[in-house]
């Protein structure tokens, strides 16, 4: 009796939760003189380079940039149609990486209140290490559910012995009708909220991050007999 051949798809996931928080905010400042501008510009942006500097030396922000600086005019319209005078405006972008969260939480509801600060997203990752690691152990697993499956559909023909013939991410095993993407690992993002405190205060974030699911999917053919 020849080989019966069996394709299959074994798919996994995990979740994880993140082990670092990048978080975006802008400074911005605009005005009708591009000199007093930038400079006003620079004035807000010290403060926010000297904190940082002082979390990182601390040890309680991981790493921090800054770049993007971007200078522009505009002339906008008034209610007549008429262009007005030009309004210049420049920003510069951070990029903050903290290892603990709930340092996060409080250096977020104070830098949002400070002037021309405008606090963006917060990015949640994993290591490079710890990503490697689960991608590898996902894969495996993947991997698992196709032998498995093959396992099970081998039997219900009556046949024993199944044998790996061919293993490929989704769409790269030969003989396909088309292309298909693999699912690729999903980062998802965290919600960022501002709200008063009840109390005169200033605004409270609330900083709900999400599980980092990691998945997995592979086809493979196998020959039972």
């Amino acid at each position: 009796m020849s080989d019966v051949v069996i394709t299959v798809r074994g798919e996994h996931e995990t979740r994880i939760a993140p082990e670092r928080a990048i978080a975006h905010l802008t400074i911005r400042a605009e005005g009708p003189e591009r000199g007093a501008v930038v400079e006003r510009m620079a004035a807000l942006t010290e403060p926010v380079r000297d904190d940082l500097a002082s979390r990182k030396s601390a040890g309680t922000v991981s790493e921090w940039t800054s770049q993007r600086v971007s200078v522009w005019s505009e002339r906008p319209w008034n209610n007549e149609g008429k262009r007005l005078a030009p309004v210049h405006y420049a920003t510069v972008d951070f990029s903050v990486t903290f290892t603990d969260f709930a340092v996060l939480s409080w250096w977020a509801g104070e830098v949002a209140e400070r002037e021309g600060v405008q606090l963006g997203w917060i990015e949640w990752k994993l290591t490079l290490e710890t990503r490697a690691s689960v991608e590898r152990e996902v894969a495996t697993q993947a991997v698992g559910v196709a032998v498995a499956r093959a396992t099970a559909y081998a039997g219900a023909l009556g046949l024993a012995a199944v044998t790996a013939v061919e293993l490929a991410d989704v769409g790269l095993l030969t003989q396909q009708a088309g292309p298909e993407m693999a699912p690729a690992p999903r980062m998802l993002m965290a919600k960022a909220s501002f709200a008063s405190d009840g109390a005169g205060g200033g605004p409270a974030v609330q900083l709900q991050p999400e599980d980092i699911v990691i998945s997995a999917a592979v086809e493979a053919r196998f020959a039972a007999r």
